[in-house]
């Protein structure tokens, strides 16, 4: 009960980890509470954002949760999809913009969540590993999002030894949009969030959609479907109000749609 808290603030999705007593480690509660977040945050169209992060000040997530009795590794393999993947997916699929507020240590899959999201902003106090390899296991899930987030050098080291990296070395990786003091990360979240809230909500959900598509895509197949995405978008109400405010000088009253 209550191992993930979701609170709407405004135009805003918090999906929160509670379980600072266990460093907000994973356990499927808490998967299939942040999803649970995921998809009240879709289904409703007056949320603009959302933020990820965990209880407390000491961890945004340990990973998988390796008490004896919380089952971490032992898998249904006669499901399809491992519930972590699933959320990966679920993340990715997000047609709004997704934010980490790393609060504390994001460790093993953690990272993973982090690697999940569009943006995070982190305290400086914070610290990043894949330890998964101290515990006779290897970070295999979290690699499909952070492959594409930390040069291959680095990837490699971080998951063959183990070691963590600090707040300053995540932000120069790129793991992190900003690093802060912990005592200033709210209002640096605010500042950013405030930098999106005021923009087209139609623009960043189709933008943030067409973006996931091109990703593996060449250019020439990139530029192709871009072209009808641009096409689309100049027919939303949101484009024809933005146009609009643009040529009477003053700011747009998005209609989200």
């Amino acid at each position: 009960m209550n191992q993930v808290l979701l609170e709407k603030r405004g135009a805003v999705q918090w999906i929160i980890i509670n379980r600072e007593e266990r460093r907000n480690a994973m356990n499927d509660a808490v998967m299939d509470g942040i999803g649970a977040g995921l998809t009240a945050a879709s289904n409703d169209p007056t949320i603009r954002a959302v933020v990820l992060t965990g209880a407390g000040d000491r961890a945004f997530c340990a990973g998988a949760d390796l008490s004896a009795s919380a089952g971490s590794f032992k898998y249904d393999y006669s499901r399809v999809g491992l519930p972590f993947v699933k959320l990966m997916k679920q993340a990715r699929d997000l047609t709004l913009p997704l934010i980490a507020r790393v609060n504390g240590h994001a460790m093993a899959g953690g990272l993973g969540l982090l690697g999940m999201c569009d943006m995070a902003i982190g305290a400086s106090t914070a610290r990043f590993g894949m330890p998964e390899v101290k515990v006779g296991v290897f970070p295999m899930q979290i690699m499909a999002v952070l492959q594409r987030l930390i040069p291959s050098r680095k990837l490699y080291e971080m998951a063959l030894t183990g070691e963590p990296i600090d707040a300053a070395e995540a932000l120069e990786l790129g793991l992190l949009n900003y690093v802060v003091p912990p005592a200033e990360l709210d209002a640096k979240l605010e500042w950013l969030l405030n930098r999106l809230l005021d923009k087209s909500p139609t623009a960043i959900r189709r933008g943030k959609y067409a973006m996931r598509q091109t990703e593996a895509l060449d250019f020439d197949h990139s530029a192709v479907f871009m072209e009808g995405q641009i096409g689309i978008l100049a027919l939303t109400e949101d484009a024809e109000e933005g146009l609009k405010a643009f040529n009477e000088k003053r700011a747009p009253n998005w209609p989200g749609r």
